[in-house]
């Protein structure tokens, strides 16, 4: 497969990093990735391969304040420059595959940015898989959300430490070893990101009933970062019939590297397969 890597300009003209693979035969489709809050893009290593192998093109980029992207770590000054940073993206991976479709797979964080994407231009993905979605509760003390929403009137840039606690990546040792001596992952998240992410979370979980592409939801039981039930509500609030949701006894949060990250990456490649336009399969 081929690789490639460059920069391109997200909102407000903010250079950002990006990465594609490359199937040695036509693409039959486009699979655009999106992480987390505090990784890169570099985490989707493990999903990389097999979607290449099925003739998948592979974009992905490091949110603005993230990996290799310019940006103060962790900020945002409004949600919407994730979704413009996206729209701009996934515009230039369709104008370079413009006969594939596009499907969006996002992850935790990234996976709210997906949704929120998708509920704003309905038309442009053929699907969309999102892996431990923040949809509901998550792991952090409603004390610091509280000190978030302060601080984010007065001091939006304001950082913290997310104090995030590795053993709950992962069951993985490896893995959760990798994640915690990888140089381009951070563990800072400012005031405003974390009052425009609950204020997204809201918006998103209330126009449920408006989402209209095929999505299916990937959570692990035991996922302690964003936990399941938030998943499991969203799923049951969703009117659109054609959704899936697939919850993995004892998985942890990161689940593409964790020990079902095989079974996990198979359930997603499998329905990405089941919604090509049949004159792509």
């Amino acid at each position: 497969m081929q690789r490639f890597e460059g920069t391109f300009r997200g909102a407000g003209g903010l250079a950002l990093f990006y990465q594609t693979w490359h199937p040695p035969r036509q693409a039959r489709a486009i699979a655009l990735l999106v992480h987390g809050l505090g990784a890169h893009s570099g985490v989707f290593d493990n999903l990389v391969s097999p979607l290449v192998a099925r003739d998948f093109a592979v974009y992905e980029f490091d949110l603005r304040g993230h990996g290799k992207s310019a940006g103060q770590r962790g900020y945002i000054e409004n949600w919407s420059e994730f979704r413009e940073d996206l729209a701009i993206f996934s515009r230039l991976a369709r104008d370079e595959q413009p006969h594939c479709p596009l499907f969006l797979i996002g992850h935790s964080l990234g996976g709210l940015i997906v949704l929120d994407w998708a509920l704003h231009f309905p038309a442009l993905a053929r699907g969309i898989v999102v892996l431990s979605p923040p949809l509901g509760e998550v792991g952090v003390s409603p004390f610091r959300i509280r000190l978030a929403h302060l601080l984010s009137r007065i001091l939006p840039r304001f950082s913290l430490s997310t104090e995030f606690d590795w053993s709950s990546l992962s069951r993985d040792a490896e893995a959760i070893a990798t994640a915690q001596q990888d140089s381009l992952r951070h563990d800072r998240a400012t005031a405003r990101l974390a009052t425009e992410l609950f204020k997204t979370l809201a918006e998103i979980r209330d126009r449920a009933a408006q989402f209209e592409v095929a999505l299916l939801i990937q959570h692990g039981s035991c996922d302690r970062v964003a936990f399941p039930e938030g998943s499991r509500q969203f799923f049951a609030s969703l009117t659109h019939p054609d959704k899936e949701l697939h919850e993995y006894p004892g998985a942890f949060h990161e689940m593409h590297n964790d020990l079902n990250a095989a079974e996990t990456i198979a359930d997603a490649i499998d329905w990405l397969e089941r919604h090509l336009p049949p004159s792509n399969t």
